[in-house]
């Protein structure tokens, strides 16, 4: 008996951080700031836009590649509750590996970036 209750708790706990792995995703945690421009079986492609002071929820993305589409000031704080500013100008290309953060606008102006996210395994050289 004590079998079968562990099993249904791993089940469970299982389950539920499946169900808490989706709900990182910014297009549904935060649907204010990121929407869905493109997506295929390879690749997801956001955009995102902040205005001035705006903060996000924590959220999650694959490996991606983000393009600033204006200039941007704002800072990334992480579940471990360090935090990491950043400055992006317009054009600057960046990778990103696969990360949980909480984005926020700490500039005066509002911001717009693209951020391709990638799917899948990564194809052979």
């Amino acid at each position: 008996m004590k079998r079968v209750i562990l099993s249904v708790v791993a089940v469970v706990a299982f389950a539920g951080a499946a169900v808490n792995l989706q709900a990182q995703d910014a297009a549904k945690v935060d649907a204010k700031h990121y929407t869905v421009a493109f997506e295929n079986d390879r690749v997801r492609v956001l955009k995102a836009h902040y205005g001035p002071g705006e903060k996000s929820t924590m959220h999650s993305h694959p490996n991606a590649v983000a393009v600033f589409l204006t200039d941007a000031k704002g800072r990334f704080t992480f579940p471990d509750g360090k935090s990491e500013d950043f400055n992006g100008k317009a054009g600057d290309v960046i990778w990103n590996k696969a990360t949980v953060h909480l984005p926020e606008n700490t500039g005066d102006q509002a911001f717009d970036v693209v951020i391709v996210e990638l799917k899948g395994k990564r194809s052979a050289k």
